[in-house]
């Protein structure tokens, strides 16, 4: 069974109102990491820069504003599309980003026909976790 659903895209990193810059990325979700999405967003160096959050609160601003601090995300509207807006905060900067809204969330949802949502820990064997760390 396969455990990991990738998708490439081009995401928008918004430079001003008016003008904006393609960023190709590539989201990612494992099942044996089965709580986080991985964006990795290839900015032309050698050195692509991943960023790791909760799926739940990528599903979440799908539907609304969500998040806090580093990474919040909400859905909007930008050339009369349904686009997903991400604002990321590092100590090295701020991004704003906006993906199409429709193709983020047929990702997200093959995301849960692998690993439904709130059957993550399903998956987990904490005992074992639990055990190695002990040890």
């Amino acid at each position: 069974m396969e455990s990991v659903v990738e998708h490439e895209l081009e995401l928008h990193l918004v430079l001003s109102p008016e003008r904006s810059v393609a960023v190709p990325a590539r989201l990612l979700y494992d099942a044996h990491d089965p709580y986080a999405v991985h964006i990795t967003f290839h900015l032309g160096s050698d050195s692509p820069v991943t960023w790791v959050f909760a799926r739940e609160l990528l599903v979440e601003g799908t539907f609304r504003a969500c998040g806090t601090g580093d990474v919040r995300v909400w859905p909007g509207r930008s050339r009369g599309r349904g686009v997903l807006c991400m604002a990321l905060s590092s100590p090295a900067g701020e991004a704003l980003l906006e993906g199409p809204l429709a193709v983020i969330m047929a990702w997200l949802d093959r995301t849960h026909e692998l690993v439904p949502p709130g059957s993550e820990g399903d998956s987990l064997d904490l005992d074992a976790g639990l055990a190695a760390l002990l040890a």
